[in-house]
């Protein structure tokens, strides 16, 4: 497999994961696609990498939403997100905390913005959801539509996980990114345990992001979720562990998928038993 193409097969994962239903978070872009011209709620998943909170305090400068709401524990991620925002910014104390907290420091230190709520119990995608809806209903709050921002790997199982609790509702969807992988010839991407990806050498981002995984991560997580929204006995939806809504695959994207996994099978990411629950998506 040339990394010509597997930089192809791996954008065609991520413009499939990374959903962005608006091209930004304005009232003027909210308007001309969702008719509305402020959102009810807006919820920034702490998967997310460093820059989610950005776009979540751009977003809260626009008044793009009446009310805002931070997600998230413990999980996977959170460590990573713990060590590269105290990394970047050692003013800001993050060990131990749950990831809403670690963006709630981040925005106030940043920008001197505040969420109205967080949200620090969940430790995956599934309780994410159930414990913002427990939330917003404890606080009476109100809505018939909703921006979700997570990270772009996994931002369509959250829009299938919210769906599939609120089918009614209306999500704009919003990716804290947009990555494309392209070659450099005299690049090489070194793995976070020292070792080389094999066949991943050369592969870089396009333009840089803010805190992104490094290529192998990235590879990793885009590969977990193919499994995970497929529709099947194994998959996450209604016919599997119907932790999800049902979410159409396409063959372009299957394919790609199929392709990677026959030279990176090892690396599709399994879910991790130390954070699940029975909602554990």
């Amino acid at each position: 497999m040339t990394k010509e193409h597997t930089a192809e097969c791996m954008n065609i994962l991520g413009e499939f994961c990374g959903i962005r239903d608006v091209p930004e978070l304005t009232p003027e872009a909210l308007k001309r696609r969702c008719g509305i011209r402020q959102a009810d709620v807006m919820v920034l998943f702490g998967g997310s990498i460093l820059c989610g909170g950005d776009v979540l305090a751009a977003a809260m400068k626009e008044h793009v939403a009446k009310k805002y709401v931070i997600v998230g524990g413990a999980g996977h991620t959170t460590e990573t997100l713990r060590v590269k925002m105290h990394e970047a910014f050692p003013e800001i104390e993050t060990g131990g905390l749950p990831e809403a907290k670690v963006f709630e420091k981040y925005i106030a230190y940043r920008y001197g913005l505040h969420a109205d709520f967080l949200e620090c119990r969940s430790t995956n995608c599934g309780n994410n959801i159930t414990y913002l809806l427990d939330l917003l209903k404890e606080n009476r709050i109100t809505f018939q539509n909703m921006i979700l921002t997570q990270d772009a790997s996994m931002q369509r199982r959250m829009d299938a996980g919210l769906r599939k609790y609120m089918p009614e509702l209306t999500i704009i969807n919003f990716s804290a990114y947009k990555a494309k992988v392209t070659v450099a010839p005299k690049a090489e991407t070194v793995v976070s345990d020292g070792s080389r990806a094999e066949g991943l050498e050369g592969l870089r981002y396009e333009k840089d992001i803010w805190g992104m995984w490094d290529i192998e991560r990235y590879l990793t997580l885009l590969m977990g979720e193919i499994p995970r929204l497929s529709d099947d006995e194994n998959g996450y939806g209604p016919k599997g562990k119907d932790y999800i809504a049902h979410v159409d695959i396409p063959e372009k994207v299957e394919q790609a998928f199929l392709e990677l996994k026959q030279v990176y099978g090892s690396m599709v990411r399994e879910a991790n038993p130390r954070f699940a629950s029975s909602k554990a998506f």
